[in-house]
């Protein structure tokens, strides 16, 4: 069997490419906000995805670091809100990214995606707002689905 790599393809993630089931990443806050970055892009197409995280937010429950929300936005796609990044601000020159909870939330991600065979769709997650480096995020998506056998693609905007 061949080894599978991460696909990088110029696009955007909130037009996955390919069949079957599809499921979008990307990494949210632990504070509720939602309203700049990828985000924005979602709620244009999906408003769903940003009205379930308000909502699991408001609920509390397990709101927190590591834990990932699955909102099923039409019959082939599923978004899933990463909790990967503490508050939205650096503190004394930390970025927000936790590398740990985008960890925990790839290998959620990855056990949800062989459980229905699906296909990993994402912008570089953790390399926006949240303020984290490629050279940590990608090593982490390789071990929780790369050598899964899942494929992954992550989509550079034109």
């Amino acid at each position: 069997m061949e080894k599978r790599e991460i696909n990088y393809i110029k696009g955007d993630a909130t037009n996955p490419s390919g069949e079957g089931k599809k499921i979008i990443v990307h990494v949210c806050n632990d504070i509720g906000a939602w309203g700049k970055g990828f985000v924005l892009a979602l709620s244009k197409r999906w408003i769903k995805a940003e009205q379930e995280y308000r909502n699991w937010y408001r609920d509390g429950g397990n709101f927190r670091l590591g834990e990932v929300q699955f909102v099923e936005v039409n019959s082939d796609i599923i978004v899933a809100n990463m909790i990967g990044q503490r508050g939205i601000k650096s503190n004394k020159s930390v970025p927000p990214i936790r590398y740990e909870a985008i960890n925990k939330c790839l290998e959620k991600v990855g056990d949800k995606a062989g459980e229905i065979q699906a296909s990993v769709h994402m912008p570089r997650i953790g390399c926006g707002l949240a303020g984290g480096e490629w050279k940590f995020i990608e090593p982490l998506i390789k071990q929780n689905l790369i050598e899964r056998n899942i494929d992954v693609f992550v989509y550079d905007f034109e």
